[in-house]
C-alpha cells in the first residue's frame, strides 16, 4: 500500500510524524478514512479515537478535538491532545471523570460547557484505553 506523510501537532509541538498507509480520523460529522491521493479537505475533528494504519501496525491516539488539512498527499492534524491508547493512565482518566461528574452535580456556579468537555475527554481517554 502507498504511504503518506502525516503529521499530528499538539500546542507543545509535533506529537507525530510519519508515513502512514491511511488514518481514521473523528470528523464532527462523523468518522473518516484518509488514503494516499486523497482530495484536498478541511475539517473541524471532534473528541476521539485517531487510528493510525503504519506499515507493520495499527495504533490508536485519543485526542481533545482539533484541525486536520489534507493537501497534497500531507495530512496536518492540529488537536488540543493527544495521547497514544498504551499509554492512557486509566486510574487518572477514571478521577477526571469523577471530579467532571461532580462538578456536573454540583449546586456551585461552575462552566457547565467546561465541565461537560472534561467529561467528554475523559469517556473518550477510557474507551482507548479498553481497545488495546
Amino acid at each position: 500500500m502507498i504511504q503518506f506523510k502525516l503529521e499530528i501537532v499538539v500546542p507543545g509541538g509535533i506529537f507525530f510524524s510519519g508515513d502512514v498507509n491511511y488514518c481514521t480520523i473523528p470528523g464532527i460529522s462523523g468518522q473518516f478514512q484518509i488514503f494516499n491521493n486523497h482530495t484536498s479537505l478541511l475539517s473541524l475533528l471532534d473528541i476521539g479515537g485517531i487510528k493510525l494504519q503504519l506499515k507493520d501496525k495499527e495504533r490508536i491516539i485519543s485526542t481533545g478535538g482539533g484541525l486536520v488539512e489534507v493537501k497534497d498527499n500531507q495530512t496536518n492534524i492540529i488537536v488540543e491532545s493527544a495521547e497514544w491508547a498504551e499509554d492512557i493512565d486509566i486510574e487518572r482518566a477514571n478521577a477526571a471523570k469523577e471530579r467532571a461528574e461532580k462538578r456536573l452535580k454540583s449546586k456551585e456556579a461552575i462552566d457547565i460547557d467546561r465541565a461537560k468537555m472534561a467529561l467528554a475527554r475523559a469517556f473518550n481517554r477510557i474507551k482507548i484505553a479498553s481497545k488495546i
